[in-house]
């Protein structure tokens, strides 16, 4: 779930996505916190993230990145600005937006793929709720639960939302759902492990859960390093490779059926705004904040030169992004990943 707005702090970035990551050259093991994957207790440095005191660490044993020790939910919730969720029902520039949803749309089909009408629904950090219309009008009863209230203005108003900082603490009924979406959520959470095991014990035996992430081990994230735009520094908490999303997903009692690795949405625009990242002096992100629509419908400002630049790198890139983002999926190295697993009856 999305952690809630910050009250305040003294080092905000100039953009949503203007955290500057850093490598670490002493990458020598040191102790460490057990790690949620595999219980390892030791790790590599990887990257320092400006501000954030806590490394970036890589777990020898399975590749989960995470910071350790991890952040505290006080420094969580100030890296998420009102600009982050943008205006109620709204988060880009209207052409951006009509996009989104419209990918959105089409997606409810493999979501939905297997289920009668009536079925419960689960989105996890639900924010903004852009599934819940398309999932509400093709009949099915749908839920969400979001850690910030403001996130949810503007939802659809069929969506049953409960308001909560843990999965947990929304207290769910046993055996309430028939599908559960963890939907470029996970990442987010302090405490993924203790999220997949609620999900769980809230789906009815036999129910699936989905779940979505930046696939730490894609041949976009290795070409990007630092620059990678979906490391989303800090606010990813956890970098998990497809390997260790599986493992972890296993682990807490779930058999995964399937894995998807392409996303018209997600994986070519990172190609092109990881690419700016290594080459331009542009803040972190700056084409995703040209494309954000802000509070009041406000974005970071830019000259007119580099809003033209940034333009032009989407429109020329577009293509080449889009072929780069197909071979990756064929070869099962996505810049993200979704699987698709079924509770394990013992």
């Amino acid at each position: 779930m999305n952690p809630p707005p910050p009250q305040h702090s003294s080092q905000q970035p100039s953009s949503i996505h203007d955290f500057r990551v850093h490598p670490i050259d002493d990458t020598a093991e040191i102790d460490a916190s057990p790690c949620p994957v595999c219980g390892s207790e030791r790790g590599t440095p990887r990257f320092r993230v400006d501000s954030i005191s806590a490394p970036v660490i890589l777990c020898p044993s399975c590749g989960l990145g995470r910071f350790d020790p991890m952040l505290t939910d006080a420094e969580i919730g100030e890296l998420y600005t009102e600009d982050y969720y943008g205006r109620p029902g709204t988060k880009f520039r209207p052409i951006v937006e009509r996009l989104v949803r419209a990918v959105a749309a089409r997606h409810i089909s493999f979501l939905s793929r297997g289920l009668t009408r009536g079925a419960r629904i689960l989105d996890v950090g639900c924010g903004r709720g852009v599934l819940f219309g398309p999932l509400a009008d093709a009949g099915f009863e749908v839920y969400g639960v979001e850690v910030n209230e403001d996130a949810v203005r503007g939802c659809d108003p069929r969506a049953k939302i409960r308001i909560a900082p843990r999965l947990s603490e929304a207290k769910f009924e046993e055996g309430l759902f028939d599908l559960v979406v963890i939907w470029h959520v996970l990442e987010h959470l302090p405490a993924p492990d203790e999220t997949i095991t609620e999900c769980r014990r809230i789906l009815k035996p036999g129910g699936r859960l989905i779940v979505a992430v930046p696939n730490f081990s894609s041949a976009q994230a290795r070409w990007s390093g630092p620059h990678w735009f979906h490391l989303d520094p800090p606010r990813h908490l956890y970098h998990f490779p497809y390997a260790a999303l599986c493992r972890l997903v296993e682990n807490q009692g779930f058999d995964v059926q399937s894995s998807h690795h392409f996303s018209l949405r997600q994986n070519p625009f990172g190609w092109i705004q990881s690419a700016l990242n290594r080459v331009t002096r542009q803040p972190m992100g700056g084409l995703y904040t040209l494309l954000h629509r802000g509070e009041g419908g406000r974005t970071v400002p830019f000259g007119l030169a580099t809003r033209a630049a940034m333009w032009a790198a989407l429109v020329v890139g577009a293509p080449a992004a889009i072929g780069l983002s197909v071979i990756a999926a064929w070869r099962e190295t996505g810049a993200t990943v979704h699987i698709v697993a079924t509770r394990r009856d013992d």
